[in-house]
């Protein structure tokens, strides 16, 4: 079985990677490891939609993957979900890829520049089925997790007015900057995956004193090595 986890940045996932044997280093981005019957690539495309478009487009080019797996941080509009909490990420959108009409915004579909359901959209937004719908591997700890919506941002808000605006534009629980990237690739490429998100703030004011930046990394790291464990093995 080969799985790729794609993290913006290295920190989010060290304490992971150190758990795993390093098989060899194909680029600056990319690293190959090995976990008992599991190869293990480990792309870090860097933070933002642009990077994580590019390199992940390159690499499914050259790689097919039994199944990805986006794993980082995340802050939360839904303060059901508490602070170093781990979710399951099923939809994701951009809801600022459009135009401005004075005070009013114009989705991309809105202006016809896309259809809303024209693949890998569904209903304007990124959709993938729960894992136990993909018949391949029956991980119940994803299935654990908080199912949630996530809108994914160039800009990581910290002004009350901006957020009151995106939370018009859309309804979803948590803003990340690289899944909705993700996702639409592996929609494209017809690859199972996963989006695993550590909930370290509220979206609000930025206060990084009132984050959980530490318990959601332990935690989120340690879902992923539970969820390495569960895959069982080849037969």
């Amino acid at each position: 079985m080969r799985v790729l986890v794609v993290s913006a940045t290295a920190f989010e996932i060290r304490p992971f990677l150190e758990k795993l044997h390093l098989a060899g280093k194909k680029s600056d981005q990319l690293s190959c490891y090995q976990y008992k019957q599991v190869s293990i690539d480990v792309l870090i495309p860097g933070v933002g939609m642009v990077a994580t478009a590019y390199y992940l487009g390159k690499q499914f080019a050259i790689q097919p993957y039994d199944l990805a797996i986006n794993a980082g941080i995340a802050g939360t509009f839904n303060r059901d979900l508490a602070l170093g909490s781990v979710v399951n990420v099923v939809e994701d959108c951009i809801p600022e890829l459009g135009a401005e009409n004075g005070e009013n915004f114009l989705s991309m579909f809105e202006l016809g520049l896309a259809d809303p359901d024209q693949p890998p959209y569904r209903g304007g937004k990124l959709v993938i089925e729960p894992i136990t719908d993909q018949g391949m591997y029956g991980i119940e700890i994803i299935t654990k997790l908080p199912r949630v919506k996530g809108i994914t941002s160039n800009t990581v808000r910290g002004n009350l007015r901006s957020i009151a605006r995106i939370r018009q534009l859309a309804d979803a629980d948590l803003e990340s900057m690289e899944g909705a990237a993700f996702f639409y690739a592996c929609l494209t490429a017809a690859i199972p995956c996963l989006q695993i998100r550590a909930i370290s703030n509220l979206v609000e004011e930025r206060d990084k004193s009132s984050w959980k930046l530490d318990l959601a990394l332990k935690n989120l790291n340690r879902l992923l090595r539970d969820l390495l464990n569960s895959i069982p093995p080849a037969r």
